[in-house]
């Protein structure tokens, strides 16, 4: 009878603690959706997101470091938008090379015309750095030549060239917060390495 109170009362204490661990993790995955939002601009995210073959999350995490999902934003450099593009970046991705548009700087405001621009730019980054999310996003803050440059500095790479050491506070910090993000929203709303919604 007292080893069958005392199993009883350690399988209470199990499926207490049990129950208590979900709970918990119930609560950290909500304030992390909330924190994380995924509704917003979905249409246009989605779209583009196919479009140039940028993972849907990878377009999440940039948005939500770069304004925190407010289309009006605006930073000390200039840079507009969701997706916080600077003034010359925006006429030389709308020109002749890339997206070929006489496009007004303002229309950055417009959370499609920024998504789209920033997801073109975020894949012809993917690209030039062979498929490398660290560089891409270390050239998106930091710009595509300085990116290149570190490449080319032993202190910055290790033997076999990889990137190593950001030497841009901003831009280490920036990569730091897109790649948690990315992760953060991976997990919330995807399957492992999809970029389509679960």
């Amino acid at each position: 009878m007292q080893n069958t109170r005392r199993f009883l009362a350690v399988l209470l204490i199990i499926v207490l603690a049990l129950g208590i661990g979900f709970a918990t993790d119930a609560i950290w995955n909500a304030i992390d959706r909330a924190n994380h939002p995924h509704d917003s601009y979905r249409e246009w995210i989605t779209k583009y997101s196919t479009e140039y073959n940028v993972p849907e999350y990878v377009i999440y995490a940039v948005i939500k470091v770069e304004s925190d999902f407010d289309p009006r934003a605006e930073s000390s450099a200039g840079a507009r938008g969701l997706m916080q593009m600077i003034q010359p970046t925006f006429q030389w991705l709308s020109g002749e090379e890339h997206l070929k548009e006489d496009l007004s700087f303002d229309t950055l405001y417009d959370p499609e015309v920024s998504i789209r621009y920033g997801t073109y730019y975020l894949c012809y980054l993917y690209k030039n750095f062979d498929y490398n999310w660290h560089l891409a996003f270390a050239a998106y803050n930091g710009g595509e030549g300085n990116v290149k440059k570190w490449l080319q500095n032993p202190e910055y790479t290790d033997e076999e060239g990889n990137l190593t050491y950001i030497p841009f506070a901003e831009t280490r910090s920036y990569v730091s917060k897109v790649e948690h993000a990315a992760e953060l929203y991976q997990k919330l709303y995807y399957q492992p390495n999809e970029g389509v919604a679960s």
